[in-house]
């Protein structure tokens, strides 16, 4: 039996902590555009998918309709952590699902809770993804870039980086 996490399950390990998402869409004027997001999974499926509340009256709602290739980015700066995530942004017709993601911080921006007219529940579907994750200690971390710096060589083994294919 492994107990070698599956792709999944790794990433899921390294975003689940980290409150916010940078949500990453095409604007109307064709620039990227970017705007931190509350992921409301309390786990991920096999399926990979992310979801996030946002409003039916946010440029997001009318963008992805346009264009839903999306990424979002998670980045936990004390820990060494960071992930990219780049997917296909949806809007899903699911109270069952709003429900179930529903979570009193969400009651802030939608007072009317999980049946408030302006919910929209958006789904990312994960193609691809790419961490980096470093275990060593900050000391360990800047004694490799010291000795990087001196010999002229790239640091090496500061910790592991790896691309998931999703789909």
């Amino acid at each position: 039996m492994s107990t070698i996490p599956s792709d999944h399950e790794k990433l899921w390990d390294l975003i689940k902590d980290i409150r916010f998402g940078m949500f990453t869409h095409r604007h109307a004027n064709g620039m990227l555009h970017s705007l931190p997001l509350t992921t409301q999974n309390r786990s991920m499926d096999e399926a990979a998918t992310l979801f996030f509340f946002i409003s039916r009256k946010s440029e997001v709602d009318s963008q992805i309709q346009q264009d839903n290739h999306v990424n979002v980015a998670y980045s936990s700066p004390s820990d060494d952590r960071y992930v990219s995530v780049s997917g296909d942004a949806f809007l899903v017709e699911d109270s069952g699902k709003k429900e179930t993601l529903w979570s009193p911080m969400a009651k802030a921006w939608f007072p009317g809770g999980p049946t408030d007219p302006d919910l929209a529940l958006m789904e990312v579907r994960i193609n691809h993804a790419e961490y980096w994750d470093v275990k060593e200690s900050k000391m360990v971390q800047l004694a490799k870039m010291a000795k990087a710096a001196f010999t002229g060589e790239p640091p090496r083994d500061l910790g592991e980086h790896k691309e998931l294919r999703m789909s």
